[in-house]
C-alpha cells in the first residue's frame, strides 16, 4: 500500500479504470458471442457500438476500432444479414440570412 497521499489517489484511479476497461472489453465479446450465434442487424449494430464506446474512451487505437468494425460487418454480409445505416437526421432548413441594416453617413456641414 502506498504511503504518500498522491500514491494513493492514482492507486484508486487506476483501479476504477480498470474496472471500467475491463467492463467495456466484455460487452464487446459478449456482443460479437451473439451475432456470431444469432446473426441479425441488431446484434451487429450493437457489437459496433460498443466498439465505438471502446475507442471513445481510449481503450482501442482508432484503426484497431475500425478494423474490428470491419470484421463484424463481413461477418454479417457473410451470414446474410443487411446492415441499415442509420437514418440522417432530417436536415434542419439553412437559416434566413437576416438583412443587415444599410448606413448611410450623414455629412455634417
Amino acid at each position: 500500500m502506498p504511503i504518500i497521499k498522491s500514491a494513493q489517489k492514482r492507486m484508486r484511479q487506476a483501479l476504477k479504470r480498470r474496472e471500467r476497461n475491463v467492463e467495456l472489453k466484455k460487452n464487446i465479446k459478449i456482443a460479437l458471442k451473439e451475432l456470431k450465434a444469432n446473426p441479425s442487424a441488431e446484434n451487429a449494430s450493437k457489437v459496433q457500438s460498443a466498439i465505438d464506446t471502446a475507442v471513445k474512451k481510449n481503450l482501442l487505437k482508432k484503426a484497431t476500432g475500425s478494423r474490428r468494425k470491419a470484421a463484424v460487418s463481413k461477418l454479417a454480409k457473410e451470414a446474410g444479414v443487411k446492415l441499415v445505416a442509420k437514418k440522417e437526421e432530417t436536415k434542419k432548413a439553412p437559416a434566413k440570412k437576416t438583412a443587415t441594416k444599410k448606413t448611410t453617413k450623414k455629412v455634417e456641414k
